[in-house]
């Protein structure tokens, strides 16, 4: 038996957020002259909000633009924020390719095994497609990462997550069976995102999402764990799995039942 894997990119793939985007932004902002540094506390609020462009647009209210000479014709800021975000996704693809961003636990472990077992494999991001690629290409290789069934990045649809468009999207790009579909996501946003579009969700939480409500997700664990690694310490546990200190694929498909 098999199941359909969607994965969410940042905080899921790898820990991402404090050390990789937030670094990236902060760089970006003074690459451009822009009086912004997202501390680790700002930046979990940015969290709140799904897309880099979308941060970055946050900061543009009347009172920054008018004291930093901003534009303030809409086209020209969507411009202004565009190049920003081209920049701030150069930064952090190039961290991401020196090594900075490591796999989450059980990530290279679980995806290796899921495609061998000829699972059908997603990921679902509201990150740019190449920021998505080099985090999924430093996890599991070349060969893995362009032999996954779909990868859904960035703009792909108009309404980001916690909408369920993007998970939508995906079960119609795989033809997959929603009840034979489990999401593996790390924040509320995208666990309500997956929920929203009929999906079961597996949350592996970080430090920016650990104390978020997680009624709705079937499993949440602090990570897939790693024989001889980090342990999987099980959070919450809502459906028939019944994991020790590693999630594996039989895991994986007991969240289904």
């Amino acid at each position: 038996m098999s199941a359909t894997l969607i994965f969410d990119c940042d905080g899921v793939l790898a820990d991402t957020e404090r050390d990789g985007h937030r670094v990236a932004f902060n760089a970006t902002f003074e690459h451009f002259g822009v009086p912004l540094h997202w501390s680790e506390a700002d930046y979990a609020t940015k969290l709140q909000i799904a897309g880099g462009k979308e941060r970055m647009a946050s900061e543009l209210t009347p009172e920054f633009v008018a004291a930093n000479n901003l534009p303030t014709d809409r086209d020209e800021q969507a411009a202004m924020i565009a190049a920003w975000h081209q920049d701030k996704t150069a930064r952090y693809t190039r961290l991401v390719a020196d090594g900075a961003l490591p796999p989450r636990p059980g990530i290279t472990r679980i995806i290796t095994a899921a495609q061998d077992a000829g699972w059908p494999l997603a990921v679902a991001s509201t990150s740019a497609e190449a920021s998505v690629r080099a985090i999924l290409t430093q996890a599991v290789g070349q060969r893995r990462a362009e032999a996954f069934d779909a990868i859904l990045a960035g703009d792909v649809v108009p309404a980001k997550k916690p909408a369920p468009d993007i998970y939508l999207l995906a079960l119609e790009r795989l033809g997959a069976d929603p009840s034979r579909t489990l999401v593996i996501e790390d924040s509320r946003n995208g666990l309500l995102a997956a929920t929203g579009a009929g999906l079961r969700c597996v949350l592996t939480v970080n430090g920016y999402t650990r104390t978020e409500p997680n009624d709705e997700a079937v499993l949440v664990v602090t990570s897939l764990g790693d024989p001889g690694g980090e342990p999987a310490l099980v959070l919450a546990n809502r459906g028939a799995a019944r994991p020790d200190t590693v999630i594996g694929l039989t895991d994986l498909l007991s969240c289904l039942e």
